[in-house]
């Protein structure tokens, strides 16, 4: 008996050492960036068997093999619809700047999507100002309204949104509602869902959580994108949830959340539609693709609203959105200034950012005082010394927790979405951003950043230097696995 014990124990240590070989050759094979490599490789190797299972949870963009056969389906059809809107008058690329173009050529190039001009924007940055809003718009609409949100959280105002939406539907508006199902949990446990589906309303549960799908599908990939489109003449985007910041974790010890969400009308619209149209077909299989939009005349030379709608995640080219970061910070000349609750920069933006600063450039980093995540808070500080060694402005906004997603370079241009500076945004999940060329709105938006900075409280390069040395240690713990957060 005790010799099949020990063949036993044998053949479990090779079976064990052979797994680890298989992992680390995939990890290897895969030629991600070095660092998140370096991560995994850690984790398999100090987490005995708990690392391999890990890796196969997590490790790899995995949407899962249905819904990936249907995105390789979906791509000749949107990217036909795509290339419509080079026929359309707000197709105006030799109205383009300096800065404008590179962004423009990049997202045609992998995207197929074009910059459009004659678009109207409307900056709202207070709770009740976007859901009064999104309220008003739904109760004036008459043919259609699609949502898609990574969280709705009942209660306060959301509760009002959905009354509004249940009505709509009940006066004959086709609704239909893409929640992602880890962040929307609560909502799909309320009676919001049944009252709903009884109006007619067509709500989906995006990338379902379950047990039994661990290991069909990468199960941390999450619909993060924000976007409403009422009647094809209205959007909304931005970085709020559909949520009441007076009822939504108000037990995390943070504050608050701080958001803005953009009003859009114009050629864009039919974009954002179209781009949630994908969304709801890579979940449901239903092909609801929107009407190209109509534009009637190309508008005057003096009035250049361009906005650029990225789009990023599983099906849709690599890294797009991190590369229009680097573009625009490399840009800079004057002045950058970064709002965003979780910064986990890549290394090639940390190099951008440190690079601005020592050639002279602004930069200016806000981020919450506390945030909700741990991890993250350890992580982003990881950062700090450096960054601030080159000059960069660190900001600890004291409001609550800051959650808007911006980015103004030159006080003459931004990007505003759904994009959180860290790996998970950049690499992993649903997200959309605007790249805005629109004097006045980017003004609005650099002056709201500057309200920002003023309630917070920046860092000094000599004090941060004689922080203590636990700390310093567990930021470095926490910089080594800031690759996979």
């Amino acid at each position: 008996m005790d010799h099949v014990y020990q063949v036993l124990a044998w053949l479990s240590l090779f079976i064990y050492w052979v797994a680890i070989a298989a992992v680390t050759m995939r990890v290897v094979f895969k030629r991600r960036v070095v660092g998140v490599s370096l991560a995994w490789l850690m984790i398999i190797y100090i987490i005995p068997i708990g690392g391999i299972i890990a890796y196969l949870l997590f490790g790899e963009l995995n949407l899962g093999k249905k819904r990936a056969l249907r995105a390789e389906e979906m791509f000749e059809p949107f990217a036909s619809w795509f290339k419509q809107l080079y026929h359309c008058p707000g197709h105006q690329p030799q109205l383009m700047n300096l800065h404008t173009k590179p962004i423009h050529d990049l997202c045609q190039n992998r995207l197929g999507i074009p910059a459009l001009v004659g678009n109207s924007m409307t900056l709202q940055d207070t709770p009740q100002t976007i859901l009064r809003s999104l309220i008003s718009d739904i109760q004036q609409a008459h043919r259609a309204i699609h949502l898609e949100f990574y969280i709705w959280h009942p209660g306060g105002l959301a509760d009002e949104v959905a009354t509004a939406l249940i009505l709509a539907a009940k006066r004959g508006v086709k609704v239909r509602i893409l929640l992602d199902s880890a962040g929307s949990m609560r909502f799909f446990r309320s009676h919001w869902p049944r009252l709903m589906k009884h109006a007619g309303i067509e709500l989906t549960e995006a990338l379902a959580v379950s047990p039994l799908r661990m290991f069909l599908r990468r199960l941390d990939i999450r619909q993060h994108r924000k976007i409403v489109v009422i009647d094809a003449q209205i959007a909304y985007t931005g970085s709020m949830n559909l949520v009441d910041p007076a009822f939504f974790k108000t037990d995390a010890g943070v504050g608050q959340w701080i958001d803005v969400m953009v009003r859009v009308t114009g050629p864009a619209v039919s974009v954002l539609n179209c781009i949630q149209a994908w969304d709801w077909e890579v979940e449901t299989g239903q092909r609801y693709l929107p009407p190209v939009p109509e534009c009637d005349a190309a508008p005057a030379n003096g009035n250049l609203d361009m906005i650029q709608v990225i789009p990023s995640g599983p099906g849709m080219p690599d890294e797009i959105i991190h590369q229009v970061l680097l573009i625009s910070i490399y840009q800079a000349r004057e002045r950058v200034v970064i709002t965003t609750p979780y910064f986990v920069p890549s290394e090639h933006l940390l190099h951008a950012l440190i690079s601005a600063a020592e050639r002279g450039t602004e930069v200016h980093i806000v981020i919450p005082a506390k945030n909700d995540s741990v991890m993250v808070e350890w992580a982003s500080r990881s950062f700090f010394a450096e960054l601030l060694n080159a000059g960069v402005f660190i900001h600890r906004f004291n409001g609550g927790l800051l959650h808007t997603k911006s980015v103004v370079v030159d006080d003459t241009h931004c990007l505003i979405g759904t994009v959180n500076l860290d790996m998970r945004s950049l690499w992993l999940n649903f997200e959309v951003t605007l790249a805005v060329d629109n004097p006045v709105f980017t003004e609005q938006l650099a002056q709201l950043q500057q309200q920002y900075i003023r309630h917070s409280t920046r860092i000094d390069p000599e004090k941060w230097r004689e922080r203590s040395l636990g700390h310093k240690f567990l930021e470095q713990c926490f910089y080594m696995f800031s690759p996979l957060l």
